[in-house]
């Protein structure tokens, strides 16, 4: 890996502070929510690896599926040359399955908010792909994003998003971070994305509420973050995981339940919390091409091929920033 210290974004406002502040404002607001961003520290990192091995989550198989099947096509049509820029790159399995296949990538960027994760999967593709410059950006993506200067800056971009995360925004929020991945790819850029397309309740529902209790205990880990990071005293058994399939809005809905009238303190802030009420932690939205392809439509996006896994559960565009 030539950059062997993470590249980081500007920071003119401070990163803790702001991620208290949207903590807050979330067990303010009613219902009360949590940034799911939060999820990602090292362990709740480690926890979506688990996730992604389970039988009833069929996302991360269908991808990979989708990836490996029409890796070629893909491929040829993103052509050669370009400068990848991953957006929550994880433990970049899926990435493997793209760059095997792309014609002399001119370098790798990986994005990702959890430092040690991404550390850890930047040097091993680094070891993997000798000849291909690897970046890693600790960066929140959901901010706007600049690149290193030295990242290849006249290379063509193709942004790369994989995992159906764009799911976890509703329509202006996932509005907003389509135009600004657009931005930084520039005109005539390209993004590959993925998007989980709506399917029956029981599909969806076990996807997101496993028989081991790991997306629970995933779920859970949010409150251990906060707890560690902002000296809150959120009591983890006393919160019980929710997952429910909200067809009306097409999504799948993440919640933490107070098993009990309870009090919790974050930030020197005290909130009481009733019982059966909920922390509304995740949004899983799935979107069928037309809708979506008009989502990114309104971000500056051209709709382009999309692909499908065998059993067309999941779809994968690729789209290009319109001039």
């Amino acid at each position: 890996m030539k950059q062997q210290a993470t590249a980081r974004q500007p920071a003119p406002r401070d990163p803790e502070a702001l991620a208290l502040q949207e903590v807050l404002a979330g067990l303010r607001a009613r219902p009360r929510t949590l940034p799911c961003k939060l999820f990602y520290d090292e362990e709740g990192s480690r926890l979506y690896e688990q996730i992604t091995a389970l039988d009833e989550y069929y996302p991360f198989r269908a991808e990979s599926e989708l990836l490996d099947t029409h890796g070629e096509a893909i491929a040829a049509e993103i052509g050669a040359g370009v400068l990848v820029v991953e957006y929550g790159s994880g433990s970049s399995v899926k990435t493997c399955l793209l760059l095997d296949r792309l014609e002399a990538p001119a370098g790798y960027v990986p994005i990702d908010i959890s430092r040690e994760h991404l550390m850890a999967s930047a040097e091993a593709l680094a070891a993997r792909y000798r000849r291909i410059e690897v970046i890693p950006l600790h960066a929140d993506f959901t901010e706007e994003v600049q690149l290193p200067d030295h990242a290849h800056r006249r290379a063509p971009r193709l942004a790369f998003f994989p995992g159906s995360t764009i799911g976890n925004f509703d329509l202006e929020a996932a509005e907003r971070l389509l135009a600004r991945i657009r931005r930084l790819v520039g005109n005539g850029g390209r993004l590959l994305i993925g998007v989980d397309l709506p399917k029956d309740r029981e599909t969806l529902e076990r996807a997101y509420d496993d028989s081991q209790g790991v997306t629970a205990a995933f779920n859970r880990n949010i409150l251990a973050h906060i707890n560690r990071r902002f000296g809150a005293d959120f009591d983890l058994d006393r919160f019980e995981h929710v997952a429910r399939w909200n067809e009306s809005a097409s999504r799948v809905e993440m919640h933490l339940r107070s098993r009990e009238a309870q009090e919790v303190q974050v930030g020197g802030e005290r909130f009481a919390l009733e019982r059966g009420e909920t922390l509304w932690t995740e949004s899983c939205y799935k979107h069928d091409p037309e809708s979506f392809q008009a989502l990114a439509g309104r971000a500056g996006f051209a709709a382009g091929p999309v692909w499908f896994d065998g059993e067309r559960r999941y779809s994968m565009h690729l789209l290009t920033a319109a001039s």
